[in-house]
C-alpha cells in the first residue's frame, strides 16, 4: 500500500500537498501551526481536516507495521506463500490483516490443536477434500492408535472434525463474508434484569433493533445497562442464512461426506465462528458510537471554548449553596479577585434582607456590572434573591446563569490550590464562575475537559481517545484566538503551539523577572524554549503594548519583513497600524492584485490575505463574532411555562436525537430532531451548535418530571406569520 497515494485519494488532496503535510507533522510542527502558517504546502488545510488526516496517516502506518510483523511470524513458520502475500497486499483495515494471520497464529490449546497432536490431520484432510467414496469411519479405522488416545474411528473422526471447523473458522474470506452478513441482518436483542437501577432501563424490556439501525447513543445505552447488569444483551441472526453462505464455501455433493462435513460446518459456526463473529461485530458498534459520541464532545466544547467573553466589566461570581451559604467573589475588568464573603439568602437561614444589603454595599464599592450565578444545587433560589437584590440597587445591573460543571473539580484540584492558596475551595469556585463569564476560553482550559458535561455517555468513552482529541480542540481554540504573552497563565500557555507545561511555567517565571515582555523575540531567552519552540508558538503570542505592533497580531515573525513590505508598498506605517487606519488594505490589495502583491512581497497569496486581515484589526478576537451571553434582569420560573410560549434560549448541549436549549428556567428544554427545522437533517450539528441563540416554542411541560418540549421549526413559523 502506498500511504500518500491512498491519503490524498481518502482526502482529494494533490499528493504533493500530501507529502508535505506528512513531512511537516514529521519534523515536529504542531497541527496549529501548520494550519495557520504553512498554508500553501498544505492548500489552506484546516485543523479539523488536518488532525483527520493525522488519525489516518498514524492508522495506516500501524497497519503496515502490522503486515510486516505478519510477514515475518508467517515466513518464519516456513508457510508464507504468494497467495498469502497477495492477500496481505491488499488488505485494507488490521481486521482483514488478522484475518489472514489466522491460522497461523499460535493458538493456546484446543479441540483442533488436541487432534492434530493425535496425527489426525490427514483424515481432517480427506473430509475437507469430500472426494472419497469410501465410508468415513472405514477410513478413520486406519488412525486408530491407543498409545495417542484415539481408541474407535469415531473418536479419529470426530478429532478430524474439529480441525475442520477450525480450519473453517479461520477462512479469512468466509469471515468477511459472516461479518458483512451480520452487520446487515443481524438484530440486537435486550432483557431486563432484576435489578435496582433497571427502572432506567425499562424500555429495553424484549426490545429488538436491527443493528444497521442502531444509533449510537442507543448502543451505549444498552453497553451501559449491560455493565451494570441491568441487561442481557444478544446478536441474533437467521442461522440457516448463516450457515448457507458457509454451505457454499465448503459443502459439496458427496454422498460419503455430505452429513459429515454438514455437521462439522453447523458445529464450526455455532462453536467457534458464530461467538466470536458476535464479539467482533459488538466490539465494531461499541467502537463506532464511542467515536460518534467523542466526535459529538468535540462539537459541543469547540464553540463552547469559543463564547464570547463579556469584557470590560467588573463581575460578582455567586456559588449558590444552601446550609453553607452562598459564596460570593468579585473580580475586576482583568479578572482579579477584589474582595469575597458568604451571604445566606437560601434556605434554612433566609437571610435575604441582611444578604441584599451586604452585597449591594460590594456592587456599589467596586461598581459591578453583571452577576454571574452558577447553575448548581440552590441555583433557583438564588437567582430569585439576585432578581430581588437588583431591585435595591443604585446602578444597571444584569445577571447570567452560567453552567458551573467543573468547577468543583477546578476548586479541590492542585491547580486551584496553586492559583488561590488563601482561599478555601468553596470561594476558588466563585471565582470561577464569575471569570466564566468574563472569559470562558481561559477559564475552561483549567478544568479536566471531561468535566465540562457538554456530551453524552462520556465516561464510557475510551479515556485516553477522548482525552486526545479534546486536547486537540482545546488546542486549536487556544491557537485560534491567541493569548496574551504579559498576562495570560501557565494553563493557558500549555496549550500554545510548541509549548507544554514545563516551558510555560518557565515562561512565567522569567516574564516574573523581567516584569513584562516588548517583544516576542524575547522568548528565546526563555530556558527550555529553543529555536524549533519558538517556530510554533510565536505567532499565537501577543503582545498589546510591545515595540512591534506587529506582536499583536497573527503574522509570524518569519514574515514581518514581508508584512513590512506591504505596508511601505501602499505607504502606510507601523504607526497606522496601531492607530487602525488601514481599514482599506485589503480593497487596495485586491485592485492591485493578490498574486502580484504576494510574489513582491515574497509570500503566497494564502499568507498574503492573512497578513491583510491582521493588519486591519490588530488584537482581534475572533470571539467577538460569536453570539454575546444572555444577560437577564428578570425572572422565569417552571410554573410559569405555558404552551405557546415563544422564548429565546441558548444552546447548551448538542445530541444525537436534538438540542438542549437553555430558556431561564433552571431545567433545560429538549428540542427533538423533528423539531429543529422543516427539512429533512442527519443530525442536529448540521443546524445548531452549543452557544447559538435561537427562539423556541414551548410544546409541552410536565413540572412533575421536570421536563420541557421545545420546537425551533414551530418559532420561526410562528414568527414569520
Amino acid at each position: 500500500m502506498n500511504i500518500q497515494e491512498t491519503l490524498a485519494s481518502e482526502f482529494k488532496i494533490r499528493l504533493d500537498r500530501v507529502e508535505n503535510i506528512i513531512n511537516l507533522i514529521d519534523e515536529g510542527c504542531t497541527i496549529p501551526f501548520i494550519a495557520r502558517y504553512r498554508k500553501e504546502l498544505t492548500g489552506s488545510c484546516d485543523d479539523q481536516v488536518l488532525r483527520e488526516f493525522y488519525d489516518r496517516l498514524t492508522y495506516l502506518r500501524n497497519l503496515e507495521k502490522r503486515k510486516q510483523e505478519v510477514e515475518s511470524s508467517i515466513k518464519e513458520q516456513e508457510k508464507w506463500t504468494e497467495e498469502i502475500e497477495q492477500k496481505l497486499s491488499l488488505a485494507k483495515t488490521l481486521t482483514e490483516v488478522e484475518d489472514i494471520y489466522r491460522p497461523f497464529k499460535p493458538k493456546r490449546k484446543t479441540r483442533a490443536s488436541i487432534a492434530i497432536s493425535k496425527g489426525l490431520e490427514p483424515l481432517a484432510d480427506i473430509l475437507m477434500a469430500q472426494e472419497t467414496k469410501e465410508n468415513l469411519l472405514d477410513i478413520a479405522s486406519k488412525y486408530i492408535n491407543p498409545e495417542k488416545e484415539v481408541n474407535s474411528s469415531e473418536e479419529a473422526l470426530s478429532g478430524a472434525k474439529d480441525i475442520v471447523a477450525e480450519r473453517i473458522s479461520d477462512d479469512s474470506e468466509l469471515r468477511k463474508v459472516l461479518r458483512k452478513l451480520l452487520q446487515e441482518k443481524a438484530e440486537i436483542k435486550t432483557t431486563l434484569l432484576e435489578n435496582e437501577k433497571s427502572k432506567t432501563y425499562e424500555m429495553y424490556a424484549d426490545y429488538t433493533e436491527p443493528v444497521y439501525k442502531m444509533p449510537s447513543h442507543r448502543i451505549l445505552a444498552i453497553n451501559r445497562g449491560e455493565k451494570e447488569d441491568c441487561l442481557k444483551v444478544n446478536v441474533v441472526l437467521d442461522e440457516n442464512i448463516a450457515i448457507g453462505e458457509i454451505n457454499k464455501f465448503y459443502l459439496k455433493e458427496n454422498k460419503s461426506t455430505y452429513d459429515t462435513m454438514k455437521e462439522t460446518i453447523e458445529d464450526s459456526y455455532t462453536r467457534l465462528l458464530f461467538p466470536s463473529l458476535e464479539r467482533e461485530l459488538r466490539t465494531f458498534l461499541t467502537d463506532r458510537a464511542d467515536e460518534q459520541a467523542i466526535k459529538m464532545f468535540e462539537v459541543n466544547l469547540r464553540p463552547l471554548l469559543l463564547t464570547a467573553p463579556l469584557k470590560n466589566n467588573v463581575i460578582l461570581g455567586l456559588d449558590p449553596a444552601y446550609r453553607t451559604g452562598c459564596k460570593i467573589a468579585v473580580i475586576d475588568k482583568k479578572g482579579d479577585v477584589l474582595d469575597t464573603t458568604v451571604v445566606y439568602p437560601t434556605p434554612p437561614q433566609s437571610k435575604t434582607e441582611e444578604s441584599i444589603e451586604k452585597l449591594k454595599a460590594l456592587i456599589e464599592k467596586y461598581d459591578v456590572d453583571t452577576i454571574s450565578i452558577g447553575n448548581g444545587t440552590a441555583s433557583k433560589e438564588s437567582e430569585i434573591f439576585v432578581c430581588e437584590l437588583i431591585k435595591h440597587v443604585n446602578r444597571k445591573v444584569n445577571y447570567a446563569v452560567v453552567n458551573e460543571a467543573g468547577a468543583s473539580v477546578y476548586s479541590a484540584s492542585k491547580l486551584g490550590a496553586q492559583e488561590f492558596p488563601d482561599y478555601d475551595v468553596s470561594l476558588r469556585s466563585a471565582v470561577s464562575i464569575a471569570r466564566r463569564l468574563q472569559d470562558p476560553l481561559s477559564e475552561l482550559i483549567k478544568i479536566d475537559v471531561k468535566s465540562i458535561g457538554v456530551g453524552q455517555y462520556q465516561h464510557d468513552m475510551p479515556q485516553n481517545r477522548l482525552t486526545e482529541v479534546l486536547t486537540g480542540v482545546v488546542e486549536d481554540c487556544v491557537n485560534s484566538v491567541g493569548v496574551d504573552l504579559n498576562t495570560a497563565s501557565p494553563s493557558l500557555l500549555s496549550y500554545v503551539s510548541g509549548m507544554n507545561s514545563a516551558i510555560a511555567k518557565n515562561v512565567c517565571e522569567y516574564r516574573k523577572k523581567i516584569k513584562h515582555f516588548n517583544s516576542r523575540e524575547e522568548l528565546l531567552n526563555v530556558p527550555k524554549l529553543g529555536q524549533k519552540a519558538y517556530e510554533q508558538c510565536a505567532g499565537f503570542l501577543r503582545i498589546t503594548d510591545g515595540d512591534n505592533v506587529l506582536d499583536n497580531t497573527a503574522v509570524h515573525p518569519e514574515s514581518y519583513e514581508s508584512a513590512q513590505k506591504l505596508l511601505n508598498y501602499f505607504n502606510f506605517t507601523s504607526q497606522d497600524v496601531k492607530d487602525k487606519k488601514i481599514s482599506n488594505l485589503k480593497d487596495l490589495v485586491q485592485k492591485e492584485g493578490e498574486q502580484k502583491i504576494a510574489d513582491y512581497c515574497k509570500i503566497g497569496v494564502p499568507t498574503l490575505i492573512d497578513i491583510v486581515n491582521e493588519l486591519m484589526k490588530p488584537g482581534r478576537d475572533i470571539r467577538e463574532t460569536m453570539p454575546q451571553p444572555v444577560l437577564r434582569s428578570d425572572l422565569l420560573s417552571l410554573e410559569d411555562l405555558k404552551e405557546g410560549m415563544i422564548l429565546t434560549g441558548t444552546v447548551r448541549n448538542v445530541i444525537d436525537f436534538g438540542a438542549f436549549v437553555d430558556i431561564g428556567v433552571h431545567q433545560d428544554g429538549l428540542v427533538h430532531i423533528s423539531q429543529i427545522c422543516d427539512r429533512y437533517i442527519k443530525h442536529p450539528s448540521e443546524v445548531l451548535k452549543v452557544g447559538d441563540i435561537v427562539k423556541v416554542k414551548v410544546l409541552s411541560v410536565d413540572v412533575e418530571k421536570k421536563r420541557i418540549s421545545l420546537s425551533i421549526k414551530d418559532a420561526i413559523e410562528k414568527e414569520n406569520k
